[in-house]
């Protein structure tokens, strides 16, 4: 891939490798997308970007320009470089699957992107026998001090944008987040495609 945006589908996932040193830009299209991400050790699947080590890394509930994602064995994977979405992106909250859908009153399968991470890494002849937590990019789930939580509205602008520095070999996994109950990709329970590009 030499730069190209890739679309990442409306309520569906997109994976692709990256090389050390590469960059991984994720842009929110339309500014109310939620995108779900992920990152893999590309010589060993069973190491993956953590969530709970990467807070104990820097320390914050959410990272800034700057700030390093590490693996569950505590090694660096992916270095936030540049941000234009004005987001807190998440860290907290699990990504969506199908029980998350049947305790919110849906009967039948929903689009879900535990099922998305899986099936775009299956694209890439990619398997895991586990679903590690998710970074939700342009996420807004406010806090209180008292340590309260909220399914916030998007607050990034159309076109707002991530980029990242890979720091091993990987491969990384973006699903479209297709929760269209809580308010997360905006209250009309719209969600579109986003795009990414590996530089």
């Amino acid at each position: 891939m030499s730069g190209e945006l890739v679309t990442i589908p409306a309520r569906g996932g997109k994976a692709a490798q990256a090389s050390a040193g590469q960059h991984i830009k994720v842009v929110n299209t339309h500014g109310t997308q939620v995108v779900d991400a992920w990152a893999f050790n590309a010589r060993d699947l069973t190491e993956w970007m953590s969530m709970e080590a990467s807070r104990a890394s820097f320390m914050k509930l959410a990272a800034a320009v700057g700030d390093t994602f590490v693996t569950n064995q505590r090694k660096p994977i992916l270095t936030l470089v540049e941000d234009t979405s004005r987001c807190a992106h998440d860290t907290l909250m699990a990504p969506c699957d199908r029980w998350r859908y049947g305790l919110l009153g849906v009967e039948g399968y929903h689009d879900n992107c535990r099922d998305n991470l899986h099936s775009a890494l299956a694209n890439l002849g990619v398997v895991i026998r586990a679903t590690p937590p998710s970074l939700n990019l342009f996420m807004n789930i406010p806090w209180t001090p008292d340590g309260q939580l909220a399914w916030g509205e998007p607050v990034s602008p159309p076109g707002g944008y991530v980029v990242f520095r890979a720091e091993m070999d990987l491969v990384v996994a973006l699903s479209a987040c297709p929760q269209d109950i809580l308010p997360i990709n905006g209250r009309t329970g719209r969600t579109t495609e986003a795009h990414f590009a590996i530089i």
